[in-house]
Parts: C-alpha cells; sequence; structure tokens
C-alpha cells in the first residue's frame, strides 16, 4: 500500500489516519519505485542488454532501438501514402499452422485499431492461385510484418509459401519481424536475413501491446 502523503498530505492526527503510517508508526514516507516498462529485443542484440525504455502514444512501450526502427517504419509508411494512398497499411506473412491462431489473433487487434491489414484468410477469394494473390498483396501494402511463430519456423525450413513471401518482403526496406513464442536466437538459425532486422516481441508483453505501437507506426490519414 502506498502512502499519499506528498501528494495530500497527512490530513490530521499527524499520520495517523494515513493508511501506511497509521499510530505511532508515522516516521517520514514509504518510496515504492515504478515498476520497468517491457522491453523488446532487437534483432542480432541480447536480450539481457539493459535497454531505456519509451511510452508510445497509444500506451505501449518500446527500446529505444526499436522506437528508432518504428520511427523508420513510419517514414517508409508516409513516402509509400505519397506515391500510392490507396495501399493497405500492412501485409501480414504468416505460418499456414497460425491462420486461425495466433496470426488471426494479431489481425483482429490490429484491425479493431483501425489498421488496414491484408491477411491470407479473408483476402484470398476461393479458386484464386494462392501465391499470385500474395504476389498482388505485398505489392499493395505499404509495410509487411513477419509474426515468428514456432511453426513458422517449421515453414521456412521447409521452404513453403511462407517462405516465398519472406525473400519477397527481405529484398525491401519495410519489414518488421514480430517474435511471439520464439526467440531471435531460434530466427537466426532459420534465417540469418531476418534476425538481423529490428523488430518486437511478445516475450515480456502481450500481443495486444506489440499491436498498439504496430498500430502507431502504420496507421496514417492521407490527405485526398
Amino acid at each position: 500500500m502506498r502512502c499519499n502523503a506528498p501528494v495530500q498530505g497527512h490530513i490530521r492526527g499527524g499520520g495517523a489516519n494515513c493508511p501506511v503510517h497509521g499510530g505511532s508508526s508515522g516516521r517520514g514516507y514509504s518510496y515504492n519505485p515504478p515498476r520497468p516498462a517491457p522491453r523488446y529485443p532487437s534483432g542480432g542484440g541480447s536480450s539481457s542488454t539493459p535497454s531505456r525504455s519509451v511510452r508510445s502514444s497509444g500506451g505501449g512501450s518500446a527500446s529505444v532501438a526499436q522506437r528508432r526502427t518504428l520511427d523508420t517504419v513510419r517514414r517508409v509508411v508516409e513516402r509509400e501514402a505519397k506515391r500510392n494512398p490507396d495501399l493497405r497499411d500492412l501485409f501480414l506473412c504468416h505460418a499456414w499452422d497460425d491462420r486461425k491462431g495466433a496470426a488471426k489473433e494479431l489481425h483482429d487487434l490490429l484491425e479493431a485499431l483501425g489498421v488496414r491489414v491484408w491477411f491470407s484468410e479473408k483476402d484470398v477469394p476461393l479458386g484464386s492461385s494462392l501465391l499470385r494473390e500474395i504476389d498482388k498483396g505485398l505489392k499493395n501494402s505499404r509495410i509487411g510484418i513477419v509474426l515468428v511463430t514456432p511453426e513458422l519456423l517449421a515453414r521456412l525450413n521447409a521452404e513453403g509459401i511462407a517462405d516465398k513471401e519472406l525473400s519477397a518482403l527481405l529484398a525491401t526496406d519495410r519489414l518488421i519481424p514480430v517474435t511471439h513464442g520464439a526467440t531471435y536466437d531460434e530466427l537466426r538459425d532459420v534465417s540469418p536475413l531476418l534476425a538481423s532486422r529490428s523488430g518486437l516481441s511478445t516475450e515480456d508483453s502481450s500481443l495486444g501491446e506489440v499491436a498498439e505501437l504496430l498500430a502507431e507506426s502504420v496507421r496514417i490519414e492521407v490527405e485526398v
């Protein structure tokens, strides 16, 4: 329980009514240090390295390194928005096995925050070529995120469709890895290039907090 005297003062009785210092033990004030904000590991860095965090306007937190990355993404998004205002905000690359699990959860969280997401589960018409639709989705999105899960790592090893999506994204500067249930060390064993990109992680936060940080970086109102 925290003493409120530094804000409101002991009302009467020299602290007798204070929930912390009541009675004869009122000698000064208690101090409860604030809990540190969660950190998101950088690609190629160590998760044990101290990193100062900053708070986003949407309530999420990111390390200074991650904030620089997200600021860079923001500049890319603004550049692409000027070129073509009709592009989707974000392309979600994920493993097939995650389409009804973690990938759908992240998609729903982002859409609830006003982000226009290209997501294969809803954007590939029945009977169409999956690879061709993915190709169009990549072309018509400003930025791409890769949801890195154990399932995605297995798919990349098998060189399936997710591997082709990733190859296309790695050729651009429009890519953010998001690790979820997987570590950067595990990712580095499968894709050193992707692991070298600074991204976000749910290791010390929720998928919802990561969605807030992404939304802050990719959502933009285009003047017409």
